[in-house]
């Protein structure tokens, strides 16, 4: 029979596969159609509902979206049950109510109650049948019962109309993907940052996610018992060795050291992170690190990035793991939904600095950020040559690596939830990563010249920034994610402030 550590590594020698509950599945969308519900117009609608109901599908489909339809269009209230039900059974991320033709408003009321909220409804231009005024009488019937919604009408062949349609589908999926998520918090409250405090009780309320308390001990523990003949940490470090574009080493008795030793620790610790997300099912998870870990153990820089990263320090793909260093638990919660949304990492970084002379913000902490950043890649083979690892300084007396390297340029979407007497609300800003060539390193030695940094022109005034933003931490993700955040909010029940 194996002890707690035996289980530890029998689960860490199962390969990727004690991974596969996080793999990203397709968003499945149930889709609906309603019609009149008069017996005697069925037969003539048929062909009209099935054209469009197919149209709007065949979009979906060949945008990458799981469809599961309706057995029939919706004209009674039984109909409405029976496919309202069947949509809760096959556990539809979203629901598009689609409505072609004039349809009585009292089936999507009824179809609703089984259905995640808000639905989207969706009518196309269709001139010759009232899908229009279906779709707003219906509206007006789930809006009197209080039942949440969207709306979007036109040809769902233009871009601009099936990208608001689609920006609603996902904002839904997403929240509906976040209940019966559980998080691990590892530790507790670091330095003192009340902002980094949840109340788990609160979550699960609004977000429908469990959070499970473990002990850094536990991770120290479990890096014990591998340090001495786990096979993943050799291999890992021989991997990173021959990939990473630098490692600092120092002597053992440096005042700031990065030894072979300390490595393997860190490793260690990012393996025993991952057994024990593994073990117990976890989703996304934060660890506190500061004070015990970085003042006598080792730094979990190397252990956050890579659980972040799409990959492992071993090269492995695997899916994104969203991890918050200081048991940043707002922070884990903002970086899980860019993780919905976007299917990439997210970044986790403090506002360090404002260079008034050149216009951005030094976005830097630690090594939290993943490696993906820094060549904007799925691909080790093209970040981990651009990334260093540099020794830790006098924050952490404890030593290891620090993950070194300057965020790739592009456009980024930065958000962060944070709460207000309790109430919550998700503080959204938009700019772009931008690179200096030659004097990134010079400018990022200003703050710190061993942590990663992300260099960021936002598209609000500095004035605005400092006023608004009540957080030291701060998320993002490549790419223009307003809309999409914004109808998370608004499906959350909680404000969004657009910066």
């Amino acid at each position: 029979m194996l002890d707690a550590e035996g289980i530890a590594l029998n689960v860490g020698r199962q390969g990727a596969n004690v991974l596969e509950h996080l793999e990203r599945r397709r968003i499945k969308v149930g889709l609906l159609d309603f019609g009149d519900g008069r017996a005697f117009l069925q037969a003539s609608l048929a062909p009209v509902n099935e054209q469009f109901r197919l149209a709007l599908a065949g979009r979906l489909e060949a945008d990458g979206f799981e469809v599961v339809h309706g057995d029939e269009v919706i004209w009674r209230n039984d109909i409405a049950v029976r496919n309202g039900r069947r949509l809760a059974a096959e556990g539809v991320d979203a629901v598009i109510f689609n409505f072609s033709v004039w349809a009585w408003p009292q089936f999507a009321r009824v179809a609703a109650q089984f259905c995640p909220q808000p639905i989207a409804m969706f009518s196309n231009v269709n001139p010759q049948y009232p899908g229009l005024v279906g779709m707003l009488a219906n509206s007006g019937s789930l809006d009197q019962a209080g039942i949440r919604f969207t709306k979007c009408f036109g040809d769902v062949a233009d871009d601009r109309v099936y990208s608001a349609l689609r920006s609603q589908v996902r904002a839904v999926a997403v929240v509906q993907r976040l209940r019966g998520l559980t998080y691990c918090l590892i530790g507790g409250r670091s330095l003192g940052i009340d902002t980094t405090v949840i109340d788990p009780a609160q979550w699960l309320a609004e977000f429908g996610i469990d959070v499970d308390h473990v002990d850094q001990m536990e991770l120290v523990r479990r890096a014990e018992a591998m340090m001495a003949s786990d096979p993943r940490l050799d291999q890992a470090l021989a991997y990173l060795e021959r990939t990473i574009g630098r490692i600092h080493w120092t002597a053992p008795d440096a005042t700031f050291r990065l030894t072979r030793d300390l490595l393997r620790r860190q490793v260690a610790l990012y393996y025993a992170a991952i057994d024990l997300i593994a073990e117990f099912g976890y989703d996304f998870c934060g660890i506190k690190g500061q004070r015990e870990l970085t003042e006598h153990y080792a730094t979990a820089d190397v252990a956050e990035a890579f659980l972040n990263d799409p990959y492992g320090p071993d090269g492995v793909r695997k899916p994104p793991i969203v991890c918050a260093t200081e048991a940043d638990s707002d922070a884990a919660l903002t970086m899980q939904v860019f993780k919905e949304l976007t299917g990439t990492p997210a970044l986790f970084a403090d506002v360090r600095h404002y260079h008034a002379d050149l216009g951005v913000w030094d976005l830097c902490n630690s090594g939290e950020h993943a490696t993906y950043f820094a060549g904007r890649s799925d691909d080790p083979a093209v970040n981990l040559p651009r990334v260093e690892f540099r020794p830790q300084g006098f924050y952490f007396p404890a030593g290891g690596a620090a993950v070194y390297h300057i965020a790739a340029p592009g456009p980024v979407t930065l958000a962060r939830l944070t709460r207000h007497d309790r109430r919550y609300r998700m503080t959204i800003v938009t700019g772009e990563f931008v690179d200096f060539g030659p004097r990134n390193h010079e400018i990022a030695a200003l703050s710190q010249d061993n942590w990663p940094h992300a260099f960021a022109r936002l598209d609000c005034p500095v004035e605005r920034f400092i006023d608004q933003f009540h957080c030291n931490h701060i998320h993002g993700a490549y790419g223009d994610w307003t809309r999409e955040l914004e109808l998370v909010c608004s499906s959350l029940g909680i404000d969004a402030i657009r910066l």
